[in-house]
C-alpha cells in the first residue's frame, strides 16, 4: 500500500473536511489553533493535482482566518465558491473563496459552540446548524436571521443532517445518547414528564432512537437506503439503524439496530457512507485510525475491510470523494490531511 498524499497545516488541528460538490479536485478544511480549546481558527482551501504512484498531490490554495476555532463546514449546493463554517464563539459565517480576508455573511444566534453545519442537497438554498446548547437552526444565506429553531435536545447536539432523500427531514445526535428525526413541516413541541420546560420547550421528533448509553458524536444518512443511518459513539461502537418505522406527524421511540461494528479502541468521531456504494462505511476515531467497513445489509456479518493508521493524533474527519470512487480523505489533530485509496 502506497503512503497517503499528505498536507500539513502547522499550528492548526483539523476538525472537519468536505469535498466540493462542484469540483472533483477541491476540498476545504475547518481547523483550530490549540486543538480548538483557545485561540483562532482557519478555513483552508486545498486542491488536488497529479502526483506520484497514482495518488494526487495536495496543494494549499489559500486560507481564511477566523477569530475563534472552526468546528465544521459545508459547501453551498447552489454557489460553487461559497462555504459556511461553524465556530466556537457561536457564530456562523459564509465565505466566498474567490475573495480575500472577510466573510460575506455572518450570523450570531447560537449561545454556545456551533459544532456542525450541513447544506441541503435538495433545497439548495437552505442549510442547518447544531449547537452545544441543544438547538438546531435552519438558515437561508440571503436572510438576516434563522428561519426556524428546533430545541432538538436538552443536551449538546453534536450534529444535524438533512436527509438526502426527503427535503423536510433532518436527523440529530446528542450527548443524551439519542438519534432523533425531525419533520420541519411540523415543528411542534413535545409534552410530558421530563420533556419540556417553560423557558426551553423541547421540539417534538417524529422518531427518537435510543442509540447508546454514551454520547452519540456522529451520524450519517445512507445515500441509497432511505431511513437508514449510521452512528458513532463515545463507547467505541459504530451501529447501523433501520428507521423505516417513522411516520410523519407522529412521535415514536424505536429504530432497529441492523448491524454493530465493534473494533475501534476509542470514541468514534465521524461516520460517512460511501456515495458510490450502499454498503460501504468509513469511520474516524480518537484511536488515530480511519476504518472502512462493508455492512452488507440483510447478508453476512459486517466486515472490516481496511484500517488507515498513518495519523499520529485523533482522527476527527473522513470524507469520500463525490466523483472518484474509492478515494477517501481523512483529517486529524496531527494537523495533517491525508488522501488515500483503501
Amino acid at each position: 500500500m502506497n503512503p497517503p498524499a499528505a498536507l500539513q497545516t502547522p499550528g492548526f488541528a483539523h476538525y472537519g473536511l468536505a469535498w466540493s460538490p462542484f469540483y472533483n479536485t477541491r476540498l476545504a478544511l475547518a481547523s483550530s489553533a490549540n486543538f480548538g480549546l483557545v485561540g483562532n481558527g482557519r478555513l483552508h482551501i486545498v486542491s488536488l493535482v497529479p502526483g506520484p504512484s497514482g495518488l494526487p498531490a495536495i496543494n494549499l490554495d489559500k486560507f481564511f482566518e477566523s477569530q475563534d476555532g472552526l468546528y465544521d463546514l459545508a459547501w453551498s449546493e447552489a454557489h460553487e465558491n461559497h462555504i459556511v463554517t461553524a465556530s466556537g464563539d457561536g457564530s456562523i459565517r459564509l465565505w466566498d473563496i474567490m475573495l480575500d480576508n472577510l466573510a460575506i455573511g455572518a450570523w450570531q444566534e447560537h449561545t454556545r459552540e456551533v459544532f456542525s453545519v450541513d447544506w441541503s442537497n435538495i433545497q439548495k438554498d437552505t442549510f442547518i446548524s447544531s449547537c452545544w446548547d441543544g438547538s438546531v437552526k435552519v438558515w437561508k444565506p440571503d436572510r438576516p436571521r434563522s428561519v426556524l429553531t428546533l430545541q432538538a435536545h436538552q443536551a449538546c447536539t453534536y450534529q444535524a443532517l438533512f436527509s438526502p432523500h426527503q427535503p423536510d427531514l433532518i436527523s440529530t445526535c446528542s450527548t443524551d445518547g439519542t438519534i432523533k428525526i425531525f419533520d420541519l413541516r411540523s415543528p411542534a413541541y413535545a409534552t410530558g414528564p421530563g420533556t419540556n420546560t417553560f423557558t426551553n420547550p423541547l421540539s417534538a421528533a417524529v422518531l427518537t432512537v435510543p442509540a447508546s448509553t454514551s454520547e452519540v458524536l456522529t451520524i450519517d444518512w445512507n445515500k441509497y437506503r432511505p431511513f437508514v443511518l449510521a452512528s458513532g459513539t463515545v463507547d467505541r461502537m459504530v451501529k447501523v439503524w433501520d428507521c423505516r418505522m417513522v411516520k410523519m406527524g407522529d412521535s415514536q421511540v424505536g429504530g432497529v439496530c441492523e448491524a454493530s461494528l465493534p473494533g475501534h479502541e476509542y470514541a468514534v468521531r465521524k461516520v460517512q457512507w460511501n456515495p458510490h456504494k450502499a454498503d460501504v462505511l468509513a469511520t474516524a476515531s480518537y484511536d488515530m485510525t480511519c476504518r472502512i467497513w462493508s455492512t452488507m445489509p440483510m447478508g453476512p456479518q459486517p466486515v472490516l475491510r481496511y484500517i488507515h493508521d498513518a495519523h499520529t493524533e485523533f482522527v476527527v474527519g473522513c470524507a469520500w470523494s463525490l466523483y472518484e470512487e474509492g478515494l477517501l480523505a481523512s483529517c486529524s489533530w496531527d494537523n495533517r490531511l491525508h488522501i488515500f485509496r483503501p
